[in-house]
């Protein structure tokens, strides 16, 4: 079984990584548009195998899609990163056209492929993909909630002093600073309330951490982080390709769910082998059904520029 990476840089990297120290894929083919970029890559994770107890083959190609030919899954991370000061809106002029050109030679040499799209404003390049392809919608599945979620998760296990496997918590909404909806109302430690746990301003205090996590990080890193992206990407590759049916928050078409339609928006969905085997909805208060709506706003008024800049 084979999944394909687009883009080798840190993101695309790590993904590929991870999904080879989990053992479940028979081959992970990094592609990138620099000469020998992604053999190099490759080459270098290659080398970890016998340390890190994997199997996988992992290959480079430079731009050569045929050797994606027969992927399972393929993982869309290229396009520039953000870069300090860069909101996830700015990089849409640049990166529309890659994301467009990489999923067309995907579907050409991987008919069956499920897309993850990864690229930044995630939503929107995701809304894109869907517009470009003659695809089933549950084939197109927006990164952008599972690695929100995680960053959420850290916070709670933070601000609860606790371990990170007592925490459960979900985001939804838009991939954006000001477009995600951390539920901080059904957080909880072992199935009890976080609100249990922490005083109102404390829980307040971790939704802002969530929702600025991306752009903290790119604060102290000068670019994008890759870590988390990765991780929350092996895990939902490995969710469809071994059919498990995990649930996790992704950005998926939506035809009437949560009283939305015609955008893609982070909800919760099961993954299996299918893709989006299902997207979930589940009951939300005034307020949170308030932010949802508003996020979802914010994205349109994102997609509106694609019709812009020409893109669709």
């Amino acid at each position: 079984m084979k999944v394909t990476v687009v883009g080798a840089g840190a993101v695309g990297a790590s993904c590929a990584e991870y999904i080879a120290i989990k053992n479940f894929a028979s081959e992970v083919v990094l592609v990138d548009i620099i000469d020998n970029f992604a053999e190099g890559k490759a080459m270098d994770l290659m080398q970890t195998a016998t340390l890190n107890g994997f199997d996988t083959k992992i290959t480079g190609s430079t731009n050569d899609y045929a050797k994606t030919a027969g992927s399972t899954v393929a993982v869309i991370t290229s396009g520039i990163p953000r870069k300090p000061g860069m909101t996830r809106e700015e990089l849409i002029g640049i990166n529309a056209g890659i994301v467009k050109s990489v999923s067309e030679q995907l579907i050409k040499h991987s008919p069956d492929v499920i897309l993850i799209i990864v690229s930044n404003p995630m939503d929107t390049m995701t809304y894109l993909t869907h517009k470009t392809l003659d695809l089933p919608k549950n084939r197109i599945i927006g990164m952008g909630g599972a690695l929100d979620s995680a960053r959420f998760k850290y916070r709670l296990a933070e601000a609860m002093d606790c371990p990170s496997s007592d925490v459960d918590g979900m985001v939804i909404g838009g991939h954006s600073d000001k477009g995600m909806v951390p539920l901080t109302r059904l957080a909880s430690r072992n199935r009890v309330r976080a609100s249990e746990f922490l005083s109102e301003e404390r829980l307040q205090k971790v939704l802002e951490d969530t929702k600025v996590g991306g752009a903290t990080l790119t604060g102290m890193l000068g670019t994008s982080a890759w870590y988390a992206p990765g991780a929350a990407v092996s895990a939902l590759v490995q969710s469809i390709v071994c059919d498990q049916h995990k649930m996790f928050p992704c950005s998926a078409l939506l035809d009437g769910e949560y009283g939305l339609s015609n955008l893609c928006i982070g909800v919760p969905v099961l993954l299996g082998k299918n893709g989006i085997e299902k997207i979930v909805e589940i009951d939300l208060d005034e307020v949170e059904k308030e932010k949802l709506a508003t996020s979802a706003e914010g994205v349109k008024a994102t997609n509106a520029l694609l019709n812009e800049i020409g893109a669709l």
